[in-house]
């Protein structure tokens, strides 16, 4: 008895694990509060030689309680205006007052400033492209010299188990933990399709076809929830559940490339014919998939990460506090994936066991 008990703990421990994954990123991905940010400021454009009130909003911040709060406009790595004076209304508000040159040092008739917020309490915050400065005159020499530079130095760091704010993703980026996660998923449950065509064109066994069918099922079910996580995503985010990004043009391309693997199946009466030619065409479709979704959006402009030129999964997207849960969440869903094909694969046994009675 204690033998067949380890026995089947040894056979199916991934399920658990794949539970316990699961579970752990549910509840650290939306457990884990967001670190301190800035939300959105006020004006967002002004002209040069003026001097104005910026009043910034924060997210989860605690202006109130952190000591000195500084703030600063930075045009660059190297140069910054730092704020004449800053009021703190509340812990959410705050007010800086700013003077700007009458010329500045770029040859841009428009140029965009960062800013940069730092407390004892909350550290540093950032805002890229906060306030964007309209120059009456372009003359890069007279901003030179009319430059005064504020260095950015001395910035609080606080740590705490957060996830970063991000500019316009704010809360939406926990769906970073279900959103990509389970495009991993499906890429590998088609890596496992294709592997098993592979394997009944080479020994001819029905149990491998069988086995091709089950994970490309599960493997459209993560494609559809991956589509539907990033719709949703999208909305917040780009203001649109449908964009016409070429990242989700493509893959509703290729999506539809693997709805007809199950049409071509349909079509053949033959179990060894369906099976034969249905490999084929698993193998062609997984073909496809690697260059619609990973190679094309490389090559074009896109709004997702990862696209024209931009590395994904670099310090921008993920953080290491982010790489605690997301690692975890790709393998989650993956065996979760791989944990539904098995069941898919053994009903169809049982039907066609039952169909032979």
């Amino acid at each position: 008895m204690f033998i067949k008990e380890k026995n089947m703990i040894g056979k199916h421990w991934w399920k658990a694990l794949s539970v316990l994954l699961l579970l752990y990123v549910l509840v650290a991905g939306l457990a884990v509060p967001l670190s301190p940010g800035i939300s959105k400021v006020s004006p967002g454009s002004v002209r040069t030689g003026e001097a104005f009130t910026l009043e910034a909003t924060g997210y989860n911040s605690r202006y109130t309680q952190g000591g000195l709060v500084r703030a600063w406009l930075k045009l660059d790595d190297e140069r910054a205006l730092g704020a004449r004076s800053v009021e703190v209304a509340d812990d959410r508000t705050l007010r800086a007052v700013f003077h700007i040159p009458e010329y500045l040092p770029v040859n841009r008739k428009v140029q965009d400033f960062s800013l940069v917020i730092d407390s004892e309490g909350d550290g540093a915050s950032v805002l890229p492209s906060a306030v964007f400065v309209t120059q009456d005159s372009i003359d890069p020499e007279m901003g030179q010299k009319s430059w005064v530079n504020t260095p950015i130095d001395n910035l609080h760091e606080k740590w705490a188990m957060a996830f970063p704010f991000r500019n316009i993703l704010g809360e939406t980026i926990r769906n970073t933990y279900f959103h990509v996660p389970m495009w991993f998923a499906m890429l590998f449950l088609f890596i496992a399709s294709a592997a098993y065509s592979v394997r009944y064109l080479r020994k001819g066994e029905l149990d491998s076809d069988h086995k091709a069918e089950s994970f490309t099922r599960a493997g459209i079910l993560f494609g559809l929830l991956g589509l539907a996580t990033g719709a949703i995503w999208a909305k917040n985010t780009w203001g649109a559940y449908w964009s016409g990004d070429v990242k989700q043009n493509m893959t509703a391309i290729a999506l539809l490339i693997y709805f007809a693997y199950f049409v071509l199946r349909a079509v053949f009466e033959d179990p060894e014919k369906k099976a034969r030619i249905s490999a084929v065409y698993n193998i062609f479709a997984f073909a496809t998939l690697i260059p619609l979704i990973y190679v094309i959006p490389r090559l074009t402009d896109s709004l997702h990460p990862g696209s024209g030129g931009n590395p994904a999964f670099g310090s921008e997207d993920l953080d290491n506090t982010m790489r605690l849960v997301f690692y975890p969440a790709v393998i989650g869903w993956t065996l979760l994936g791989f944990w539904m094909a098995n069941l898919l694969f053994r009903i169809e046994r049982i039907r066609l066991w039952m169909m032979e009675r």
